[in-house]
């Protein structure tokens, strides 16, 4: 490392620091100006994430770890960021989904002007994005925990923005109960590394991670698992996103969706790989495949029966980080036999994965915040023929849902594809075991990719097609053009994803190889640069630039093939024939509708619970006056798994009732046997 870029890179990063604090405070000096407000915090979150960019891309690129340090009075705490390529790829990702998020949001909180303090939303946004950005790159375990308790918190109040709300409070209130449910694991895991290592310096976690005993190894794959997988979602620690994510504010669900349960990611990748030497048996890889695998599933599932177009997004993040989780296990299955460059690709394919859903999931989560923007509400079955109405969104939102369908040349097709590969490569494995499950879970992830294809046939069809079902679907308009670049930004960003993988694996690979010890950039990208082969083109291979230019020669080919076969096109306009009757909103597909033959063949998943009633006319039985139809589903995770400790917790807390009597003497001497009983251990 030269001294010239470390110091480019020492001052971009003050700069970011610089502009995400001038973006917290400077609202604040304007407190009756909320327009202003508005362009201030969110023009300074714009600039800081533009820095950011630049300091990914620096930290990528560079030969060697960066480090910032600053001494601290404090015992067993130092202000320490490290900036190796695993934060700056991390760095990136933030920087790149928070700028046109940024973007969006000057449009988007306009909505919040006289109803909601601005500038603190503005304030606790750059706060959101600050704290995210620290907390890949701290470089102690202590500074962690800080920066990932200020990233909670500042994301909890910003989830209970619309606090009026009764649901909005429960969902903030539940967030925060599992998010710190999570950090007390993260606490553990960091306190064992601190009990063999005498340090809470993340390097010398690192260097006594081969050194520590197989056991407590095992305790911090654990607490790492239960802690990181607490934020990132994974089942059945995911019961938090399906409030939280939609109860926040759009642009701030879409990083909370896109970004913020990627630093969990980011968690167990540098636990595992990094601080642990990356030496594992092989059933860490297996328990992480099979939490991915029922993750990836059960995510989409339930996101099928969704209603609530944010909370169905939230549930697909589930199923995503099922997915980015099938990649990492793999790679930790194939590098616990010492098969290096599929344990490479495998994590490849996991980080690729990581990066595409921040972008997919961001744009769809602004799509989404358009339309509540322009229609006032969530609810899919209030949608249709939104496509006229708002034709940009209609595009954005139609671009993001083929990526996270994993279509064809889409940047989710490409990661998709690569993690494929990973589990198809499982013959290589000297383990029978292996050779059965890797490939069963190819098998849940191809069940995972259909159910996404119809969950977003659902939510495009039935929120942008047909007529209008209802008033606020009637009224719609196109958002404001900040809202459209910021949109348009993310899907860019999609595109480009999956029509340069050439471009994306040499990066990734510049980010794995010092956890595999081997680069595979040159193996996997071939064909001058324009074809992606795992293993060689025999076993497979494909070309998303190629695949994207003869899907769009083919319909221009194919619309001149019909005039040249059928003569001159002429146009004719008739009404859809319906049966002889009027075509009402009413005779329109329904998402609970198109839902019904997946509803029924996973039943015993599901459990749902219909209840109809009929109000029959007086003058005969036969025909009915009105009918009401309710569809609810039997929440499994909450009644069976935290329904029953929340009971124990309860019980427990109410025999502890005693000891609050209300005395004072009688709390005097608590403390006072309490002093008693910490000077005899301090003995």
């Amino acid at each position: 490392m030269n001294f010239d870029l470390f110091s480019l890179i020492h001052g971009n990063f003050l700069i970011v620091l610089a502009l995400y604090g001038a973006g917290i405070l400077i609202p604040f000096f304007f407190p009756r100006q909320p327009r202003f407000q508005n362009l201030v915090a969110h023009g300074a979150a714009m600039s800081a994430s533009a820095a950011g960019i630049v300091l990914g891309v620096l930290g990528l690129f560079a030969n060697s770890p960066l480090v910032f340090y600053s001494p601290s009075t404090l015992p067993l705490f130092s202000i320490q960021f490290r900036l190796d390529t695993l934060s700056s790829f991390f760095v990136l990702l933030i920087s790149l989904s928070s700028f046109p998020v940024s973007l969006y949001a000057v449009g988007y909180v306009r909505e919040y002007e006289g109803r909601y303090p601005v500038g603190l939303i503005g304030g606790l946004y750059n706060a959101f994005v600050l704290s995210m950005t620290l907390v890949v790159m701290a470089d102690n375990g202590f500074l962690f925990l800080i920066l990932w308790e200020m990233m909670s918190l500042v994301s909890y109040f910003l989830v209970v923005t619309e606090h009026e709300k009764a649901e909005t409070r429960y969902a903030g209130f539940f967030y925060l109960v599992m998010t710190h449910v999570g950090t007390v694991f993260i606490m553990i895991c960091f306190l064992l590394f601190y009990q063999q290592s005498g340090s809470f310096a993340f390097e010398a976690f690192r260097s006594s991670g081969l050194a520590i005993p197989q056991t407590i190894r095992t305790l911090v794959f654990l607490t790492a698992l239960v802690g990181f997988g607490t934020k990132a979602g994974i089942v059945p620690l995911h019961v938090w996103l399906p409030y939280a994510h939609p109860a926040a504010p759009s642009h701030v669900s879409a990083l909370m969706s896109g970004v913020m349960i990627k630093t969990a990611i980011y968690g167990l990748v540098r636990v595992y790989f990094d601080l642990l030497g990356g030496q594992f048996p092989w059933w860490w890889g297996f328990t992480i495949l099979v939490v991915g695998a029922v993750s990836a599933l059960l995510g989409v599932m339930y996101a099928l029966m969704e209603h609530d177009l944010k909370s169905l997004l939230a549930y697909h993040s589930v199923e995503n980080i099922g997915i980015i989780l099938l990649g990492i296990g793999a790679g930790m299955i194939f590098q616990s036999y010492g098969l290096s460059h599929l344990a490479a690709l495998g994590l490849l394919a996991g980080l690729y994965h990581t990066i595409n859903h921040a972008m997919f999931k961001g744009l769809l989560f602004l799509g989404a915040g358009s339309l509540l923007y322009s229609t006032h509400t969530r609810n899919m079955e209030e949608y249709g023929g939104l496509i006229r109405k708002m034709p940009w969104t209609a595009l954005f939102f139609l671009i993001g849902a083929v990526s996270i369908s994993g279509l064809p040349p889409s940047n989710g097709f490409i990661s998709e594809w690569l993690t494929f590969q990973s589990l198809f490569l499982s013959f290589q494995i000297p383990d029978l075991l292996m050779k059965i499950f890797l490939p069963i879970g190819a098998a849940m992830l191809a069940l995972t990719g259909a159910l996404a294809m119809a969950c977003f046939a659902k939510a495009f069809g039935i929120s942008f097609l047909a007529m209008p079902r209802s008033p606020h679907a009637k009224q719609a308009a196109e958002v404001p053009v900040v809202m459209r670049i910021g949109m348009g930004i993310m899907a860019a960003y999609c595109v480009i994803l999956g029509l340069v993988p050439m471009l994306v694996v040499p990066v990734l690979d510049r980010v794995i190889a010092p956890f595999t010890h081997i680069s595979i950039a040159n193996k996997v990208i071939t064909g001058g640069g324009w074809t992606v082969e795992p293993m060689g083109v025999k076993f497979a291979s494909i070309s998303t630039p190629a695949l994207a230019l003869i899907m769009g020669l083919l319909i221009p080919l194919t619309l001149l093939l019909i005039v040249a076969l059928s003569g001159r096109v002429r146009k004719r306009f008739y009404r859809t024939w319906g049966c002889g009757l009027n075509l009402k909103p009413r005779n329109e597909y329904t998402s609970t509708g198109f839902v019904q033959p997946i509803r029924q063949i996973f039943s015993m998943i599901y459990r749902p619970t219909v209840k109809l009633e009929a109000e029959m006319m007086e003058e005969s039985r036969y025909f009915a006056r009105r009918k009401r139809f309710e569809l609810s589903f039997q929440p499994v995770f909450q009644r069976y798994l935290y329904d029953p400790v929340v009971r124990v917790l309860l019980a427990v807390a109410g025999r502890f009732r005693v000891i609050q009597a209300g005395s004072l003497h009688l709390y005097l001497s608590y403390i006072f046997l309490t002093l008693i009983a910490l000077l005899l251990w301090a003995r």
